[in-house]
């Protein structure tokens, strides 16, 4: 049996398995087939599933529901109230389970309070989306964006610090003195 900590107020039904040290606070559900790893945190009002994986370390704030086709790595934070679609053209007549479309929301990534994320995109690795953006196209790691829809305006370090780079498009956060490239619009992190 995991040690986990679910509210009174919450659901969590059968066929679910939660890692050791999560929180899952009041009002939120987690539906059959969930994966939640260790050390996640779920606000109140939160809906979670079915069939969904969420990473390690993970952070869900207030209202927010990950449905069927979302998955999410480690590290990842989603900010109060951002909606995730699961179908891109939804009608309450027509059922389109089989259509659902897979977004994945890689390691460290961040998205900002009632930010959107139109399904089928890929948010990538410890990219950072501006609060009330909305995502409709796959995002590189790294990437700062903010609009509607979302647009590239910069960069960021691993520690969510806005990346300048120098003449040799190398750029050196602050926080930890990690180094960083620039090189054919992608950025890497490079060895200390």
């Amino acid at each position: 049996m995991s040690n986990y900590f679910a509210h009174e107020s919450a659901y969590v039904d059968d066929n679910v398995k939660i890692g050791e040290n999560t929180k899952i606070w009041h009002f939120s559900h987690v539906l059959s087939g969930t994966t939640i790893g260790n050390n996640c945190s779920f606000g109140q009002n939160c809906v979670i599933g079915p069939k969904v994986n969420i990473g390690n370390g993970v952070k869900v704030q207030n209202n927010i529901s990950i449905y069927e086709g979302v998955e999410v790595e480690d590290d990842v934070f989603l900010g109060p109230s951002m909606v995730f679609t699961n179908v891109i053209n939804p009608r309450s007549f027509i059922v389109r389970k089989e259509e659902f479309k897979i977004t994945l929301l890689k390691k460290g990534c961040s998205i900002g309070a009632n930010a959107t994320v139109v399904c089928g995109n890929t948010i990538g690795k410890y990219a950072l989306i501006g609060a009330g953006s909305v995502v409709n196209k796959d995002i590189k790691d790294f990437a700062l964006m903010v609009g509607i829809p979302a647009r590239q305006i910069g960069w960021v370090s691993v520690a969510g610090n806005r990346l300048n780079f120098d003449e040799n498009n190398i750029a050196v956060d602050t926080f930890d003195n990690t180094k960083y490239k620039l090189e054919n619009n992608e950025v890497s992190l490079l060895e200390q």
